[in-house]
């Protein structure tokens, strides 16, 4: 997938750097960042930075993503986007106290929520993959890119068989700023996995 060509912001962050060389996307989100809706905590959120590209029908993105986390719930990974009521997103989430959190959250008419797994603190770099087949999304993860775990498998009510929808890297920090997340191995396929 062509960075420079391919995706396009959603709420660009304030800080952000690609290398040349390797292609690795760096990013710093601003503090109060955040994709969610009203599920149990009661707030809105829709200014979390996601750099995303249009897809149309059946496709796959997948990406190794490493956090450096400073604040709970410090999170990054991939979305897939219809809009800001209907969208599913995959990462790992930072819990201070706690091993972390992998999982996936889904929203369907504007009410999210969130299936998670513990995942041991000190593994800081995890590999996501969105799967979008007809109007359904899987989510998986890995910890070497080879060997996938299905998170979750979700219908979005708002995704058709085929029609738009977006998909891209994203990052948020609901507490405060100070995170920095990094992207690299970015593959976008249109179709369904053979």
């Amino acid at each position: 997938m062509n960075l420079d060509n391919d995706l396009q912001w959603l709420n660009e962050p304030p800080r952000w750097e690609r290398e040349a060389a390797t292609g690795r996307l760096r990013l710093w989100p601003a503090g109060r960042t955040d994709f969610w809706q009203r599920t149990h905590y009661g707030f809105e959120a829709d200014n979390g930075h996601a750099l995303l590209r249009e897809m149309d029908g059946d496709g796959v993105l997948s990406c190794r993503v490493t956090a450096h986390p400073r604040h709970r719930y410090d999170q990054a990974g991939l979305l897939l986007r219809l809009s800001p009521a209907c969208w599913i997103k995959t990462s790992v989430e930072f819990e201070p106290d706690g091993p972390n959190r992998l999982g996936a959250v889904v929203t369907n008419a504007q009410a999210s929520d969130w299936s998670t797994q513990p995942l041991a603190r000190e593994i800081s770099t995890v590999w996501f993959r969105l799967r979008r087949e007809g109007r359904d999304v899987i989510a998986d993860a890995s910890l070497d890119g080879e060997d996938w775990q299905q998170l979750r498998m979700a219908r979005l009510q708002e995704l058709g068989e085929t029609g738009p929808a977006q998909v891209g890297l994203y990052a948020c920090s609901p507490t405060a700023a100070g995170f920095q997340a990094e992207f690299d191995h970015v593959a976008y396929a249109p179709g369904r996995m053979s």
